[in-house]
C-alpha cells in the first residue's frame, strides 16, 4: 500500500498481505476467453505427465533442510499454451506423520499437498513450509505435504521490475495527508513514469494478472500429481483462491479463504481500495485507544487524540529534519501502517514514538528507515503489485475522478486515503489492455465446502469482503474473530480459530449452520511488562 506494498509476516501465522484494492468498467464481467480455457487444461495434462523434480534448494531461498525445491513450467499466454513458457519456483517439507495431539483431537493421516499463497500481489510463499515448526501449524504439518510457491513475476519466477531499485528506496521522503495541487502534480508525473517503466522493461507484463495466477494454481495443482487441489490463500490470495473456486470448482478439494478480499467485480480494484483507506482509519484509531490505556509507559497521552497529537508533531518534525536523514513523513508513515495491519507492531511502535519524543530517534530510525538490503525484493514485490492490479480491471484514466473522490475520503479518514492512491495511480497510465474481473459466484453443490476465515475490524481487507464472498460461494462457512484487526488471523494467536482451521482440514469439519464466531485474541502488552 503505497509507495511499496507492506509485506510483513505475524509470528502466528506467517501471512504475507499488501492488498491495495479498486473499478470494474461499466461492460460488466466477461467469462474467460476459450481459448486461455483450453489452454489451461493442456499445460495442466502437460504437467502432470512432468511431475516436480525436487531437489536442494537453491541457496538464494533461504530455506534450510529437509525442505526441497522443484519448478513446474506454465504458458506466459494461456491462449498460446505450446508458445513461449516461464518456470514458477515451488518449495515443500513432508508431512511428519507425527501424532502429536496423542489421541485427543483430530487423526494424523497424510491428506496430500496443501498449497499456500500469501497474498500481495507480489507476496513470495517459497518460506511457507517452515511454518511446519510452529505449534499453531503443527498438526495441519504432520497431515499435510506444506507447499510454498512464487507466483509468476514473484522472487525467482520470471521476475518483475518497473525501475531501478535503488530508486525504489529512497528516503527521506514526504506525504501529506492534504496534498497541494503542486504535489499532485508531482505524484501524477511519477506515475505516469513508473507505468512506462513497467511496459518498456516487461514486454508481456498483460500476462501477469490474476486470471493466470488461478490457472498457474491449477497446473501447480497437476504437477504435485492431484486430481484435487487443497489451498489456503490470505489476504489477496483469498482472491486467486476464489476466481479458481469460479475456474475449475471440480479440481477443489478444500479451500480456506484467511482475511477476504471483496470479489464483487464492480469492486476490483479501484472501490475496494477507498473502501480499505476508511477502515484503515478505524484501525488507526484502534491503535492510538490501545496506546493511550498504557500512558503510563508511553507517555503520549491518556486519549485517542493526545496520541495523535504526538504522532503529528513528530511527523511535523521530521518533515522539517528527517530522524537520522533518513526517515521523513512518508517512511513515518509507512511504518504504523504496519500497526494497522497487524497488532504485534503495537508496543515496538508505541515505543518508537515515545522514544522520540523524548529525544531518542534511534528506535524510531531502527523501525522506519529504508532497508537497502531489501530494496531489489521490495522493488519486484511492488511491481508485480502494480502489474496484476493494472492488468485485472478498468480504472479511472482521468486524474480529476481520483482527486475527487480521494480528497473527499481523506476529510474523515486521512491517514491512508493519499498514499494508497498514489500507490495505486500507474493504473490510471497501463498502456496494456485490461481484463474484466470474473463473477465469482457459485450454486449450491457446484463447489466443495469451503471456509473463510475473518477479524472483525481488519483493514487490509474490510470484513464485509469476507462477508460478500460467504454470499457467493455456496456452501461456505465464515468464522470471525469479533472485536480484532490483524490482517491473517488464520494458525495465529486465538486458539478458537486455529481450532476451526484444523477441523476443517483435518476432517473437513465446517461450524454448524455454516457461521461461528470467536473471541478476540488478547491484546499485545507493552514491552519489558
Amino acid at each position: 500500500m503505497r509507495a511499496a506494498p507492506v509485506l510483513c509476516a505475524t509470528a502466528g501465522s506467517l501471512i504475507l498481505s499488501a492488498l491495495v484494492p479498486a473499478p470494474a468498467s461499466a461492460a460488466g464481467p466477461t467469462p474467460p476467453p476459450a481459448a486461455e480455457t483450453a489452454g489451461s487444461t493442456i499445460a495442466a495434462l502437460r504437467a502432470a505427465d512432468t511431475g516436480i523434480d525436487w531437489g536442494t534448494c537453491p541457496k538464494a531461498e533461504g530455506l534450510p533442510k529437509p525442505i526441497k525445491c522443484g519448478t513446474v513450467t506454465v504458458p506466459l499466454d494461456y491462449a498460446h499454451p505450446m508458445g513461449k513458457q516461464i518456470k514458477l519456483t515451488v518449495s515443500r517439507a513432508k508431512a511428519t506423520g507425527k501424532n502429536i495431539d496423542k489421541g485427543k483431537g483430530h487423526k494424523v493421516a497424510r491428506q496430500g499437498p496443501l498449497v499456500f499463497n500469501p497474498g500481495g500481489p507480489g507476496g513470495n510463499g517459497m518460506y511457507f513450509p517452515m511454518a511446519g515448526t510452529q505449534p499453531e501449524w503443527q498438526h495441519i504439518g504432520a497431515a499435510y505435504d506444506l507447499i510454498g510457491y512464487a507466483p509468476r513475476g514473484v522472487g525467482r519466477s520470471a521476475p518483475l521490475s518497473c525501475e531501478d531499485p535503488k530508486k525504489s528506496r529512497k528516503g527521506p521522503t514526504q506525504s501529506p495527508t492534504h496534498p497541494s495541487a503542486a504535489y499532485k502534480k508531482k505524484r501524477v508525473a511519477q506515475a505516469k513514469e513508473y507505468a512506462r517503466g513497467c511496459a518498456e522493461r516487461n514486454p508481456d507484463i498483460e500476462h501477469f494478472n490474476t486470471l493466470n495466477n488461478a490457472r498457474d494454481l491449477d497446473v501447480l495443482r497437476a504437477a504435485l500429481g492431484e486430481k484435487k487441489l487443497t489451498f489456503m490463500g490470505a489476504s489477496y490470495g483469498t482472491y486467486i483462491g476464489a476466481v479458481y473456486a469460479e475456474l475449475f470448482p471440480s479440481h477443489v478439494r478444500r479451500m480456506v479463504f484467511d482475511s477476504a478480499v471483496d470479489p464483487s467485480p464492480e469492486g476490483i480494484w479501484y472501490a475496494n481500495n477507498l473502501e480499505q483507506s476508511a477502515a484503515f482509519e478505524h484501525r488507526w484509531a484502534d491503535f492510538r485507544a490501545w496506546v493511550a490505556r498504557h500512558d503510563k509507559t508511553y507517555h503520549l497521552g491518556d486519549t485517542p487524540e493526545k496520541v495523535l497529537a504526538a504522532y503529528e508533531k513528530v511527523r511535523a518534525e521530521v518533515s522539517r529534519e528527517p530522524a537520522g536523514g533518513k526517515v521523513g513523513p512518508a517512511q513515518l508513515q509507512s511504518a504504523f501502517l504496519q500497526t494497522g495491519y497487524y497488532d504485534d507492531y503495537w508496543p515496538l511502535r508505541a515505543h518508537a514514538l515515545s522514544a522520540y519524543v523524548k529525544g531518542d530517534p534511534k528506535p524510531l530510525v531502527d523501525q522506519a528507515a529504508p532497508v537497502r538490503e531489501s530494496a531489489k525484493e521490495d522493488e519486484n514485490s511492488n511491481a508485480v503489485y502494480t502489474a496484476v492490479q493494472c492488468n485485472d480491471a478498468s480504472w479511472p484514466t482521468d486524474f480529476r475522478t481520483w482527486d475527487r473522490d480521494n480528497s473527499a475520503l481523506a476529510k474523515r479518514a486521512p491517514f491512508e486515503t493519499w498514499d494508497n492512491a498514489w500507490m495505486n495511480l500507474p493504473c490510471a497510465y497501463w498502456s496494456t489492455p485490461r481484463r474484466q474481473p470474473l463473477d465469482v459466484r457459485t450454486a449450491p453443490g457446484e463447489l466443495p465446502p469451503t471456509l473463510i476465515l475473518a477479524a472483525e475490524r481488519d483493514a487490509a481487507t474490510p470484513y464485509k469482503g469476507a462477508q460478500e464472498l460467504n454470499r457467493r460461494l455456496a456452501g461456505s462457512a465464515l468464522v470471525t474473530e469479533r472485536k480484532a484487526g490483524t490482517h491473517g488471523i488464520g494458525a495465529g494467536p486465538n486458539k478458537c480459530v486455529n481450532g476451526r482451521l484444523d477441523a476443517y482440514l483435518l476432517s473437513g469439519e465446517l461450524p454448524e449452520e455454516g457461521a461461528a464466531s470467536c473471541a478476540p485474541h488478547k491484546e499485545p502488552k507493552p514491552l519489558g511488562t
